[in-house]
């Protein structure tokens, strides 16, 4: 493991002190560790494919899981510290140790990507919720399948784990939209559980947020959010961005608490039970393939129309090309890999 990180750093990652031709050199490897955020965020936005598959098919998962473990309340509060300047050193050291630089560069692609996929998919959802839905239902039937090969039903725990999984998953898809609602607490949740996902190989964290029935709120209001800043820009009025701000800054509240707590719970869960904890997850994304249709169904009564046999057609085709995306990647790039070569 430490000589495929070394060679994770020296990809990803620029040395100390690079200058002159190093110095073009490290730019260069910013530049390509952007690119992989890229990646990751166009991942996490699309329900079905999952940014932590992206990291580590681009080679940077164990990296970024190692800097995601590093950071702590006491190294954040010596980084704090920076500002005075006698504690400069030590902030530059906690930095360091957190692989700051990666982190931020890493970050800023992802949500790059986010704000641009996710205007595409939410206009996708308003104008053709069938051809959207389907599209992700087959990115997560297939995801399901593939990740499948993955579990072992040979004991009585992991078969448990997965009626569980599916079960839990099947009523939530069906209920969660009309029971939770939308609100900062619920938006806190969801951001929390959609992160820890995301750094999972093989988990969608925009899936779970279907499941819990905030994809659709979450991109709109993101969406708004953007236009409102443009808005800004050009003179309008501050209060879409107040209001739809209040929103996002929420729910990149309870993302960066469930990165720091729900997504170490759920490595914990690995280390101590792997199977029966991938047994779960998969299971959950099973039991997940009730959202697609169920958000459908939604949007079609908003605008005042049904399931008809030409829905139905375009609904099975789109989850086709769905399928085929998935199967595509599994194919070039092990996608079934959820434990992230271990």
């Amino acid at each position: 493991m430490s000589n495929e990180r070394d060679r994770s750093d020296d990809a990803d990652g620029p040395p100390e002190g690079a200058t002159g031709r190093a110095g073009v050199h490290a730019d260069t490897a910013w530049l390509v560790v952007y690119l992989k955020g890229l990646s990751m965020g166009a991942a996490d936005a699309v329900p079905g494919v999952s940014g932590g598959t992206i990291a580590l098919i681009t080679g940077i998962y164990e990296r970024l899981i190692a800097a995601i473990t590093a950071v702590s309340p006491a190294r954040l509060y010596t980084v704090a510290l920076g500002v005075f300047p006698d504690r400069r050193g030590e902030a530059a050291d906690a930095l360091r140790a957190i692989d700051a630089g990666f982190l931020v560069v890493l970050v800023a692609g992802v949500f790059t990507a986010i704000l641009t996929v996710t205007r595409v998919v939410h206009v996708g959802i308003q104008d053709a919720p069938v051809v959207t839905f389907g599209f992700f239902f087959g990115l997560i039937a297939a995801s399901a399948w593939v990740l499948l090969s993955e579990v072992s039903l040979d004991t009585p725990r992991r078969v448990a784990a997965v009626v569980v999984g599916f079960s839990l998953a099947f009523v939530v898809s069906g209920e969660a939209a009309a029971a939770l609602g939308q609100s900062l607490p619920v938006t806190v949740l969801a951001g929390a559980i959609a992160v820890s996902a995301m750094i999972l190989p093989g988990i969608s964290g925009s899936l779970l947020l279907i499941v819990l029935g905030q994809y659709t709120y979450l991109t709109g209001t993101l969406s708004a959010f953007v236009d409102g800043l443009l808005g800004v820009v050009v003179g309008g009025r501050v209060d879409p961005v107040v209001d739809n701000g209040t929103v996002v800054v929420a729910f990149v509240a309870g993302a960066f608490v469930g990165l720091f707590s729900v997504a170490h719970a759920v490595r914990r869960a690995l280390e101590r039970d792997r199977a029966t904890t991938l047994a779960f997850l998969v299971a959950l994304i099973a039991g997940a393939l009730r959202a697609p249709v169920a958000r459908t169904t939604d949007r079609l009564v908003e605008v005042g129309r049904t399931w008809t046999p030409t829905a139905v057609a375009t609904f099975a085709a789109a989850a086709v090309v769905g399928a085929v995306v998935v199967l595509i990647l599994e194919r070039y790039t092990g996608l079934a890999d959820i434990d992230g070569g271990r």
